[in-house]
């Protein structure tokens, strides 16, 4: 891809309500724009990231039996109207849809209510259970106020799962399965050192249920870290919720010791047990043809809050750091020359086409007629993983400028050898 022809352009100045430093590093380096509060686009660049993101979570889904659907956004009233959950005060974030005549949908802000009846159509045996079923799409929730970038927002993307089960040992074993997932979808992301598997109340069927959540400094929860299980190499945490109850100790080792940070939530799991199956009648059928009801659970990651999560975990200074996982690319080339015939921009050129014909994924510089200055710092700031410069000062010095992003490490490498240089980065 080459910068001139992106309709998107970066900016040296935050917007006046950009309040995070997602919302503000992603809007400046052209990633995202904001429609209104709560509600952003995802733009050329800003896109790339997030179906990185998705494929890492699909990946992982596959990799557990997950079968990917895709459900419809909008649902009948009577769905909602089951489970108790369509009157606002039960359910507040639930958008009602007014249609034709008298008619009213509901747009969801999560798949319950669609998912059951959905399953009920063709489940009925103990034969056709335990699964798990996921979609990535569009949820949409009446947020009082929305902020913190697409941390927090009123339309955002989501991985929601629902696992169904004919016993609660079933529902535990598969429960753990998705923990070893999502452990693996934060590895993969660069996030794991920073991730805290953290005690939530549960609920009436279980004791807790499980939030994911990341160290940010200006992260909108509270956490209390288990100093215990850090000793222990393990990365434990409990809500506020759970710390604020009386004699609190660590689910996990008994201490009592916490210390606490501040923290984004990127996923939660619960054990729902039978509480959106027996609204439905959601039932199966055992070895002797009795009857008994399915027990569920639910398993929500968010995708779009995970690049804002991302992008102000490895932010700097000077603007985004991708992880290589998750970038719009790998590499930024940035040619220093006076026109297009001038050498350095032809090795660019070569350099573009050999690294694109091997699989790496770059963007090309070719603005030449902005200066060279705010050329850097738009390397900068979009966060690319590796920028390589190249100038008559490098060839003559024996070839390009390369520059990690994450370190800032620079050193010149010959021509013939950027591509060894990029598997070893």
């Amino acid at each position: 891809m080459l910068l001139s022809k992106l309709f998107t352009k970066t900016s040296k100045d935050a917007a006046a309500d950009a309040q995070s430093i997602n919302a503000e590093l992603l809007t400046r380096a052209g990633f995202i724009h904001k429609s209104m509060a709560g509600v952003y686009s995802f733009l050329p660049l800003g896109l790339r990231v997030l179906r990185r993101i998705e494929q890492i979570v699909r990946e992982e889904m596959n990799a557990i039996g997950g079968q990917e659907i895709l459900m419809s956004a909008l649902a009948p009233r009577e769905y909602w109207e089951k489970t108790g959950r369509w009157d606002k005060k039960v359910f507040e974030p639930l958008f009602h849809v007014p249609a034709f005549g008298e008619q009213e949908y509901a747009l969801n802000p999560t798949h319950e209510e669609v998912v059951v009846p959905l399953v009920q159509r063709y489940v009925h045996s103990y034969r056709d259970l335990p699964f798990g079923c996921y979609q990535i799409q569009t949820k949409f929730r009446n947020e009082l106020r929305a902020k913190s970038g697409i941390l927090r927002g009123r339309e955002f993307l989501m991985k929601d799962l629902y696992s169904f089960h004919a016993d609660s040992a079933s529902l535990d074993q598969y429960y753990e399965q998705v923990q070893g997932a999502y452990d693996r979808i934060f590895e993969r992301l660069g996030l794991a050192n920073r991730t805290y598997l953290t005690y939530a109340s549960g609920g009436s069927f279980s004791p807790y249920s499980h939030e994911y959540q990341v160290l940010l400094p200006q992260g909108e929860d509270a956490i209390f870290v288990s100093v215990e299980a850090e000793k222990q190499g393990k990365r434990i945490a409990v809500n506020r919720e759970i710390f604020d109850a009386k004699k609190t100790t660590c689910p996990v080792t008994g201490g009592r010791e916490f210390r606490e940070e501040r923290a984004s939530e990127a996923a939660n799991i619960f054990k729902l047990g039978q509480k959106f199956s027996d609204p439905f009648s959601l039932t199966f059928t055992d070895e002797g043809g009795a009857t008994h009801p399915i027990i569920m659970g639910c398993y929500g990651i968010g995708i779009s809050r995970l690049m804002g999560i991302i992008a102000e975990a490895f932010a700097d200074k000077a603007g985004l750091v991708w992880p290589l996982s998750v970038a719009p690319a790998q590499v930024l080339i940035v040619p220093l020359a006076k026109d297009d015939q001038e050498e350095p921009y032809t090795v660019a050129q070569d350099l573009y086409r050999l690294l694109s014909k091997k699989g790496i994924a770059c963007l090309l510089d070719d603005r030449l007629k902005d200066s060279v200055g705010s050329r850097l710092n738009d390397a900068d700031l979009l966060g690319i993983p590796t920028r390589i410069v190249v100038s008559l000062k490098s060839l003559k010095a024996g070839g390009v400028e390369v520059k990690d992003r994450a370190s800032g490490k620079v050193e010149v490498i010959a021509k013939g050898n950027v591509i060894e240089s990029l598997s070893v980065h």
